[in-house]
């Protein structure tokens, strides 16, 4: 079962999330039918999501990743909650690319760096939070480290991987690490951690170890006492129902839910995240078209 595990170093210094998300990425895999380089691109993000998410005060909280480089997988959405439980979904699923030179899944190929990343995050209350920063690789954990540094001025490392068999191009291993500077850190500190990262080995490398998030947390950060905060499950889960997409058509005008296309009788209305499909019978179009807006 996946997981996340956060920590705190005992000074105070770093905050530290750690999760194996291997089982979220294959469940992606499998709703969307990606690639072995679309799945490399989504599961990074949905990884990266989650910590992110995790990482939320807020019970009713969420975090929006949209990574758009103008490359030829298109958007890349991925949406957690505060538990760290994402859905996501990419434009091109089934886009594979040649592996790069050093035999790696060519992540940045697929996304492109020029683009933004967007970050939405949403506290339940009030107006949500939007920031956007210039795509610095497309590889995604690079982006969100960027993004952390140049939008809310903090330190962080990110490391997040995918790692797909070459053969049937399913997802085997996944899972990230992310590490934030708190206030009041020491130089010592940071030097102690710079030393740290330089021999870590790749987070699938240490899965494929049998490395558990822990593991890899407290390998991440040697010569360091890390008190873990709190630890949790995380799933692919969609939120979608027939409730939420009837409630969205009836932000439509009326003329424009009465001018819908119908298939063998239904409006048929698909879940980018789930691939779910509802429907909604010429019936039900009706009610909804009395309940719209009004049409311009």
């Amino acid at each position: 079962m996946d997981k996340i595990i956060r920590a705190i170093t005992h000074e105070g210094s770093f905050l530290v999330a750690a999760i194996d998300s291997t089982e979220l990425v294959s469940v992606a895999q499998e709703v969307h039918g990606l690639s072995a380089t679309a799945s490399a691109v989504l599961g990074r993000a949905l990884t990266g999501a989650s910590i992110m998410g995790a990482m939320l005060k807020q019970e009713k909280a969420s975090v929006t990743l949209k990574f758009n480089g103008g490359g030829p997988i298109g958007d890349v959405v991925a949406i957690s909650d505060s538990k760290g439980n994402v859905r996501g979904f990419v434009n091109e699923p089934q886009l594979e690319l040649p592996v790069r030179a050093d035999g790696k899944l060519d992540v940045s190929g697929a996304v492109g760096v020029n683009g933004r990343l967007g970050i939405i995050r949403d506290y339940g209350t009030g107006e949500p939070y939007v920031g956007q920063i210039e795509l610095v690789s497309g590889e995604i954990a690079e982006d969100i480290t960027n993004y952390y540094a140049r939008s809310e001025q903090i330190p962080t490392v990110c490391a997040l991987g995918v790692l797909v068999d070459k053969e049937s191009k399913n997802v085997i291993l996944a899972g990230g690490l992310l590490i934030q500077m708190l206030p009041g850190a020491y130089e010592e500190d940071i030097v102690k951690l710079e030393k740290s990262l330089e021999t870590l080995e790749p987070v699938t490398t240490m899965l494929a170890k049998g490395m558990t998030p822990l593991d890899m947390m407290q390998e991440a950060m040697k010569g360091f006492e890390v008190d873990v905060l709190d630890e949790m499950p995380v799933h692919y889960a969609c939120t979608c129902s027939k409730e939420k997409y009837a409630a969205a058509l009836t932000t439509l005008g009326k003329k424009e839910i009465l001018s819908l296309p119908f298939y063998n009788g239904n409006v048929e209305a698909v879940c980018p995240y789930c691939s779910k499909k509802y429907l909604f019978h010429r019936e039900e179009i009706a009610e909804l078209a009395e309940k719209a807006v009004i049409s311009k």
